[in-house]
């Protein structure tokens, strides 16, 4: 595998951003796997299988590589690889969200790396996934730029990401819970209160899905499209590289 290096510098405030939210994930680990499955209803794993749908062209094809962006502990990566031909690499900056990853999936390869920063040659991969981590990350702009740095020409980047709620009736229900009770449900299983109230504050902060296109075509990318997913509470966009 040939590694090289991104050109993309942090400012200090993005710097401390991005310590701040990996001292949080390191926190959660150990319960993240739990929380995420009872809090949505494990409606989270049906949205990463239509991750996989977005590539599967791609993962059929035993001489291609794909890069799963700020695994986590793996949930995603594992999916991804399940029947797949391709290699698959997961990265995380997060020691102890990776250590859970490693214990679920020992086959596969994890690799400790910052998103904004990725250790990889410019296009690298036939195909590129980030879900749940695009918003975390300091600077979504420059986020994106390294992400369409290490895609191949004509490769796929596919983001799964919380979005907003296009349903007026649904959404004001669905933002109670996210406000109110999930952040108190997270915080006394995980035992982290600001983790769980770190995450509505991080969605409500993101761009919405139009804007969220509209910054993939300012990267750089062609062909890009969004699909809401339970009535807007997440979103899948898509771009493929020019």
């Amino acid at each position: 595998m040939q590694f090289g290096g991104s050109a993309i510098e942090s400012t200090e405030k993005e710097i401390a951003h991005s310590r701040a939210v990996r001292e949080m994930f390191s926190g959660i680990a150990g319960k993240y796997d739990l929380l995420n499955h009872l809090l949505s209803l494990n409606i989270d794993k049906r949205w990463r299988r239509r991750v996989t749908f977005e590539i599967e062209n791609v993962l059929a094809d035993e001489y291609a590589m794909v890069l799963d962006v700020a695994c986590g502990t793996g949930d995603l990566s594992i999916e991804l690889k399940t029947g797949a031909k391709a290699m698959v690499i997961g990265t995380d900056f997060c020691r102890p969200m990776l250590s859970v990853a490693n214990e679920k999936a020992g086959g596969l390869p994890f690799v400790e790396a910052d998103a904004m920063q990725l250790p990889f040659n410019d296009c690298r991969f036939d195909a590129v996934t980030i879900a749940f981590g695009l918003r975390n990350l300091p600077n979504v702009k420059k986020g994106l730029e390294e992400l369409y740095r290490v895609v191949k020409p004509g490769g796929k980047l596919v983001v799964l990401e919380f979005s907003s709620p296009v349903i007026p009736g649904f959404r004001g229900l669905f933002n109670f819970y996210f406000h109110r009770i999930l952040p108190a449900i997270g915080g006394l299983v995980s035992g982290s209160q600001a983790a769980y109230t770190y995450l509505p504050h991080s969605v409500s902060k993101f761009p919405g899905q139009e804007r969220l296109a509209k910054m993939f075509e300012e990267t750089g990318f062609g062909n890009v499209s969004f699909r809401d997913l339970t009535g807007g509470i997440a979103a899948i966009h898509t771009g493929i590289r020019a």
